[in-house]
């Protein structure tokens, strides 16, 4: 199960994130915040969609740069609020 949760983020990160020519590779262990691909902007946005995609409410205080550094990370947090 939560490795369709990971492609699902990963496969989102890919398509708003990044150029298609872009040659970055997205695992479940690339650093997203502090590698630059997703600055604060694009945090609120991916919280946004996970919280939409999901039907769950994360509150801002647990929305830090370190939860969201990497997919796993998204998922230890997702693992919080849903039953995953």
């Amino acid at each position: 199960m939560s490795d369709d949760i990971k492609k699902i983020i990963i496969d989102y990160i890919k398509k708003e994130y990044l150029e298609e020519d872009s040659g970055v590779d997205v695992n479940e262990h690339t650093k997203l915040i502090s590698s630059g691909i997703v600055d604060s902007f694009s945090m609120v946005s991916l919280k946004m969609f996970i919280e939409k995609k999901f039907s769950i409410k994360i509150p801002d205080d647990k929305a830090t740069p370190e939860a969201f550094d990497s997919v796993n990370n998204i998922v230890n947090l997702l693992k919080e609020y849903t039953k995953i």
